[in-house]
């Protein structure tokens, strides 16, 4: 369930609070070979299933920067700020890839506010997202988004 802020000045109040997951969703092959093509990275590791099967993995692994660029889908599945004019990605810190994700695995966002201050004209919040894996201790992704968002 998306958790709802009906106005931006409502975060400051809730650092610390796990915000909730998303969906799960597959990672399939086709899509990681759609990541491959998109950006010119196309190691085996990625899109070669015969040899990936011999590699380390024991199978194709999604690009870190795939498991990175989800957190974009997630995220509105997890949070909606209302009252806003306009809300802007204003970066990330601590982008990390503590473990692989397979090729078919199941994933999703699982989000905490862990930051909120008022800036200049709006809110500025870090909310720390960490790209599960279904079955897996470790997630594959964990990044620490900053976001404005500008009251209407």
């Amino acid at each position: 369930m998306t958790r709802v802020f009906e106005h931006p000045e409502a975060l400051l109040a809730s650092v610390g609070e796990l915000l909730g997951e998303s969906a799960w969703l597959p990672l399939e092959q086709a899509r990681i070979d759609q990541f491959a093509e998109a950006t010119g990275d196309h190691q085996w590791i990625h899109v070669d299933p015969v040899r990936a099967a011999t590699g380390p993995y024991g199978a194709c692994i999604a690009h870190g920067y795939l498991s990175l660029a989800l957190v974009n889908l997630f995220l509105p599945q997890i949070v909606e700020v209302r009252g806003i004019s306009m809300g802007v990605n204003y970066g990330c810190d601590r982008v990390r890839f503590p473990n692989v994700v397979r090729a078919g695995a199941r994933v999703r966002g699982r989000a905490e506010l862990i930051a909120a201050e008022a800036v200049k004209g709006g809110v500025q919040a870090t909310i720390r997202v960490s790209v599960e894996i279904e079955g897996e201790e470790r997630p594959g992704c964990v990044v620490d988004t900053i976001s404005r968002y500008y009251p209407a």
